[in-house]
């Protein structure tokens, strides 16, 4: 499922947050959505799951206009996982999962055979299924995180929306988290907070300053020493790590150019 944002733009009581961001993720992509805070990358993704509307742009998906769609269509075609998932009552588990399948249904109906097979494949596919009656207000921040993304896992969609997926967890869920998504083999677009993540799973890099697209490219191509200065105004080494093949970045302390 390809993805194609053109001119997307959206202010806050005529104050410009995002400005002209235009973006493709092509099929089996992952692209990540970098930049410093409050450069715009959560206004971006929340424009394109419709939690926030812009004043001007296109999304296409798969060249239908996004906008078009109801949200129920449009929720069995792209799942989310957000930063902030504050659940108003206690559900478990597995009740949180089930809820991937209500775009499938209408009002009343129950699960269906096949919508307890698929909680089920999602439950046992991140490794939670033991939990599956425990109390999810209970649980720790990472495992909160693979129970979301069991329930889009359920949800059955092409298209991942992540938007800083495991901000605030420790560095072995972050490395679990992305790598059940990566080996999902669906399309992702997702922002990123951690730039050495960000090289280890991303195909394309967009670079966020200010709400507008600074630059965009491979991780080699945007990652360099003087693109990390100018948008985040730190200096920073960067090197190929030698098992992973992948960029490795170090921050250099006392570099920080705080003008």
């Amino acid at each position: 499922m390809k993805l194609q944002v053109e001119n997307l733009s959206f202010a806050y009581d005529q104050d410009p947050i995002i400005e002209d961001i235009s973006l493709t993720v092509e099929k089996g992509e992952f692209v990540g959505l970098i930049g410093p805070n409050g450069s715009g990358k959560s206004t971006v993704l929340k424009n394109l799951y419709r939690a926030l509307q812009p004043n001007a742009g296109v999304v296409k998906l798969d060249e239908n206009n996004l906008f078009k769609l109801s949200h129920k269509e449009a929720a069995t075609k792209i799942g989310v996982v957000g930063q902030e998932n504050v659940l108003p009552f206690d559900f478990t588990v597995e009740e949180i999962v089930a809820m991937g399948r209500s775009p499938y249904k209408k009002l009343f109906d129950g699960d269906t055979q096949k919508d307890k097979e698929i909680i089920s494949k999602s439950l046992t596919y991140m490794g939670i299924a033991g939990m599956a009656k425990r109390n999810f207000l209970h649980l720790s921040g990472g495992e909160k995180q693979r129970v979301l993304l069991a329930r889009v896992i359920a949800q059955e969609t092409d298209f991942l929306i992540l938007d800083e997926p495991t901000n605030h967890l420790d560095i072995g869920y972050q490395i679990q988290i992305l790598d059940f998504v990566k080996n999902l083999k669906v399309t992702v677009l997702a922002a990123l907070h951690d730039l050495n993540l960000a090289a280890m799973y991303c195909d394309r890099l967009y670079v966020l300053k200010n709400g507008c697209i600074y630059k965009s490219g491979t991780p080699e191509e945007v990652l360099t020493p003087e693109i990390i200065y100018d948008v985040y105004g730190i200096k920073a080494d960067v090197s190929k790590h030698p098992a992973t093949g992948k960029l490795n970045i170090t921050f250099l302390p006392g570099s920080l150019n705080l003008n």
